[in-house]
């Protein structure tokens, strides 16, 4: 079995050395292309995604994906078609199944054109300007409230721009983040509206008063403001490293308030967390600090097993994570196309079994009792603080702790979802003719099924964002988290 993998291991990078073709984002795929590719890409997923008609109804998806293919009656870019496919799977209200660029255009670093200049936070009823690329733009500043643009109010600008993202169930706390992250806002925009070289916007600026102005596109080449740049630090290998670590995860003390601040944004196994969990809650407990302060509002997930182990430092009792974790078949007709096959073949085929119901069933994760940690056990009192980016396996970390009397759940209602999600094995699937990607998660957890199904942990103490706080760029949540502390200590 060893030799085998081995030379499969040699022809995978084998077939990685081939040269591919320089990316060109304007060129079109025939209208045939672009069909063969989307039969393939619904019938993977009527194939094998165990959840596809969960929240959406059989005929309401054949609805869906019939209206698809008829908008691929013309020539399309790849980005055009991916926001076809986008436009589909956001039905299926699965947040772990979503589309990617093609290889060749994630990695394509070519000149930047004209782009809505505009960074946004959104929640229900608000969506706040926090920056605006043209910098000499003295009307639409950060902190403004905007109101419409272009003639069309905003929530029916969101309402559009929801229609291409994927989310758990009904959750909509994740698609206001994730239209609030970096550029998606600005690059959904143009996506679905289109440009136009002036447009005008209508806002309530920082005295209240309800203004109107022209916004310009943002044109880097006529951006001539140009900072001072220093020589780039030259940092070792193991610098570098520790930075990067640092990043995704970090511990601070702060003696005044008695409280550890532990910050992880990914359960992804390349982040090195089980020897930071190991010293961070040693450090914790000889430092005896009574408050704990667990930020996962970044944290998107990944592994469960490290997900567990956080929650193992945490829980004062035996949890459950599954009450049924499943998949619909071991093989694919289009396992052609996936990423990781032999890896998620090996997976299903040794790893689960089959039951009366005919699914496979990965019978070691369900009903399966997790015990907390003895030794560097956390007995205060922990505070998690949760957001729409709260996602997966850090949705499950913050569900196995809501309910823990010395556990309080701060923030806003997780992106992922309380009853259950889609996810576990996800490979990509590439279509051949695009290159473009979608992920298909092979199982279903059922994670708890006594809660409401179709949306995320809810907080026991809502902190929402702002206008105010927006505007004087204040962390809102970790402010209510101190003040609580504060509170409960008689600070």
């Amino acid at each position: 079995m060893r030799n085998w993998l081995a030379v499969f291991s040699v022809l995978l990078m084998l077939g990685g050395c081939v040269a591919s073709k320089p990316f060109n984002p304007s060129k079109k795929f025939s209208p045939k292309e672009l069909r063969e590719d989307y039969d393939i890409f619904r019938a993977s997923l009527e194939e094998a995604h165990p959840s596809l008609y969960w929240y959406t109804p059989k005929d309401s998806m054949d609805y869906y994906f019939n209206l698809g293919k008829s908008k691929l009656n013309d020539s399309l870019t790849e980005s055009g078609f991916r926001y076809v496919l986008s436009s589909v799977l956001s039905k299926i209200r699965c947040g772990h199944t979503s589309v990617r660029p093609s290889d060749a255009a994630a990695k394509y670093n070519g000149p930047q054109g004209l782009s809505f200049p505009l960074f946004v936070k959104a929640w229900p009823d608000t969506v706040v300007v926090t920056a605006n690329l043209n910098r000499k733009d003295s009307n639409v500043v950060r902190g403004v409230v905007l109101k419409s643009i272009d003639g069309k109010p905003i929530a029916f600008i969101l309402d559009s721009l929801f229609s291409f993202l994927s989310a758990d169930g009904y959750n909509t706390t994740h698609k206001y983040q994730t239209i609030s992250n970096g550029s998606n806002f600005r690059t959904l925009y143009a996506v679905v509206f289109g440009l136009k070289q002036k447009t005008p916007v209508e806002f309530i600026d920082t005295a209240g008063n309800l203004r109107t102005a022209m916004l310009s596109l943002y044109n880097p080449r006529a951006d001539t403001q140009r900072r001072a740049t220093r020589p780039a630090q030259v940092l070792s290998k193991g610098e570098r490293k520790r930075l990067e670590l640092e990043q995704v995860r970090s511990l601070r003390i702060d003696t005044t308030l008695h409280t550890a601040f532990l910050e992880v944004n990914t359960f992804t196994k390349g982040a090195c967390l089980r020897g930071f969990f190991r010293r961070s809650f040693k450090e914790i407990e000889r430092k005896k600090i009574p408050n704990l302060v667990v930020d996962v509002r970044g944290n998107g997930g990944g592994s469960v097993i490290l997900s567990n182990l956080l929650t193992k430092y945490i829980a004062d009792k035996p949890f459950v994570i599954a009450d049924s974790l499943y998949a619909l078949r071991r093989s694919s007709t289009y396992g052609k196309y996936r990423n990781n096959r032999l890896v998620n073949w090996l997976f299903l085929e040794f790893l689960t079994r089959k039951r009366k119901d005919g699914r496979y069933h990965f019978t070691l994760y369900e009903q399966k009792g997790f015990k907390p940690k003895s030794r560097y056990h956390f007995k205060g009192t922990t505070y998690i603080l949760t957001g729409g980016n709260t996602f997966s396996a850090a949705s499950l970390f913050a569900h196995s702790l809501r309910e823990q009397e010395d556990v309080i759940v701060v923030g806003e209602e997780t992106g992922g979802g309380a009853y259950g999600n889609t996810a576990w094995l996800i490979p990509d699937v590439t279509l051949p003719h695009t290159g473009v990607r979608f992920r298909l998660p092979l199982f279903r957890l059922v994670i708890d099924k006594n809660e409401p199904k179709g949306y995320g942990v809810q907080p026991e103490i809502p902190a929402p964002p702002t206008v105010e706080a927006i505007r004087k760029n204040e962390d809102y949540k970790m402010e209510k988290v101190k003040a609580l502390i504060r509170d409960r200590s008689g600070q």
